[in-house]
């Protein structure tokens, strides 16, 4: 007879491995989710906010930018707008972009950084402050946006070509 080539279990001196379990297969309706930005806020924010600590009237801006540097976190995905705060990071909100109507944004730190604000549809706001690279979130969020507008006009459409029916445009009169 021939010697086997590979040797059994029993014979092999490495001990056996534990069979590995196969990966769950995702769920039929998951989307997945990138990550734009995820970070805290600007460093030039606190950095700026120290110097002017060095005077009795840059105390307060101090404060505020110690608290965001440690207890303020952005993550901006594909599908939502996520923002931990508070003091010690314990308020959390998260928006998806159908809720947003508008983004408004102001630099500041000589437009090295900026604070926006998400006007969400029911009409409150979320104030975003020292976000880095606000300009190309800004861009991104509206682009998402948009996008999410989009899909849900074609989806409420039902696929048909076909004139709207009901009530229309509410038309104003004068007085």
């Amino acid at each position: 007879m021939a010697p086997d080539p590979q040797p059994s279990a029993a014979q092999s001196p490495e001990p056996a491995a534990a069979p590995v379990p196969p990966a769950a297969p995702a769920p039929a309706g998951s989307i997945n989710e990138s990550v734009f930005y995820e970070g805290g806020p600007a460093r030039g924010d606190l950095i700026v906010n120290l110097f002017f600590g060095l005077t009795l009237i840059g105390l307060p801006f101090l404060v505020g930018a110690l608290v965001r540097a440690l207890w303020l976190r952005f993550r901006i995905t594909s599908r939502r707008v996520s923002v931990t705060g508070g003091w010690l990071g314990r308020d959390r909100t998260q928006v998806v972009y159908s809720q947003i109507r508008e983004v408004r944004s102001v630099p500041r730190g000589f437009g090295a950084w900026g604070d926006m604000v998400l006007v969400l549809t029911d009409g409150t706001r979320l104030e975003m402050r020292s976000v880095p690279r606000f300009r190309e979130v800004e861009t991104f969020i509206e682009e998402q946006r948009r996008g999410k507008q989009a899909a849900g006009a074609a989806a409420g459409a039902g696929g048909a070509e076909r004139p709207s029916q009901g009530f229309g445009e509410p038309t104003r009169r004068s007085a």
